[in-house]
């Protein structure tokens, strides 16, 4: 059975910001060290809080982060799993139809290969 559209989609904008090895690092370091803000980010990463602020903008859409109010009004962001999940259902639903395509083309080869004469079994001419 193939995935649903709705798991299609979130899958695919999931699989489109950890594209990015920028926004890798920034989940990295958000599961590392929990919520922070851009500005927090930007000390451990060699990028501008600026394009931190980007990234997360991106990773924000894909809902694999979550911007709450903080301090100050400063932003902080934390990791969301769902989207993760959703993704990794993705993946188990497109392994599932492949290991049943790969076993199906087992069973046919083993069956081809038990249907075929050894040598042993032929004579030779005489």
């Amino acid at each position: 059975m193939p995935p649903r559209p709705d798991i299609e989609a979130v899958a695919e904008e999931v699989f489109t910001a950890l594209a990015d090895p920028t926004r890798r690092g920034i989940l990295a370091a958000l599961a590392a060290g929990g919520p922070a803000t851009a500005t927090d980010l930007a000390t451990g990463l060699p990028i501008t809080r600026q394009a931190i602020a980007k990234h997360l903008t991106l990773l924000s859409d894909a809902g694999l982060v979550a911007a709450e109010p903080g301090e100050r009004r400063r932003v902080r962001y934390r990791l969301r799993s769902a989207p993760m999940q959703v993704a990794q259902q993705y993946l188990a639903a497109l392994a599932r139809d492949w290991d049943q395509q790969l076993g199906a083309l087992r069973e046919h080869l083993d069956a081809v290969a038990a249907a075929q004469p050894t040598s042993t079994d032929e004579e030779e001419p005489s």
